[in-house]
């Protein structure tokens, strides 16, 4: 299956019914496609023994790097039921650009305890600065920082599907940015 040219390829942000995002995943890997599904460790009780596992952070949500074109084709080709994630102002598929994904995976992608998720609703009423983190795990991330649940954070969103906050960074290692 041809899935266009590289450099035509863009983020898609998709939502998989029914908790299948990992079979989704397991499906794109096989065929080459990146894609992208925030994970953390959630410890389980079962059989009376405490199991730590590695599970997605939000359900139903994986970010695919493909072509418009190839979208269409695999959507119409898979088996397993995706949709696209809608912008309620234009009406078109969410599209999110490199750099944001880029920081939202660098964040997302370390699989902290201390991330927390938020859905855009949950972040609407607080704004703050720019910031870009100048050392540490988070390094190179540009975000908006702020005061969640008591500590000093860095949020990176991906406005109209989810922002994560990192866990506490010290003011040393931000820097504002314009």
């Amino acid at each position: 299956m041809d899935f266009g040219d590289v450099s035509d390829k863009v983020w898609f942000a998709l939502r998989v019914t029914y908790n299948r995002e990992i079979k989704v995943k397991s499906e794109l890997d096989g065929m080459g496609i990146e894609s992208f599904i925030p994970m953390c460790y959630k410890d389980f009780v079962r059989d009376g023994r405490k199991q730590r596992k590695l599970v997605p952070s939000i359900h139903n949500l994986i970010f695919v790097k493909m072509t418009s074109d190839g979208m269409k084709k695999y959507k119409a080709e898979t088996s397993l039921p995706i949709r696209y994630i809608m912008d309620k102002s234009s009406r078109k598929p969410i599209i999110v650009p490199e750099y944001q994904m880029r920081n939202f995976m660098a964040v997302a992608g370390t699989n902290d305890e201390g991330l927390i998720y938020f859905s855009p609703e949950e972040l609407q009423a607080k704004k703050g600065d720019r910031v870009r983190i100048t050392g540490g795990i988070f390094e190179g991330c540009e975000g908006t920082f702020m005061r969640l649940k008591g500590d000093r954070r860095v949020v990176v969103s991906i406005p109209g599907v989810v922002a994560v906050a990192t866990a506490f960074v010290h003011p040393s290692l931000i820097e504002k940015i314009n």
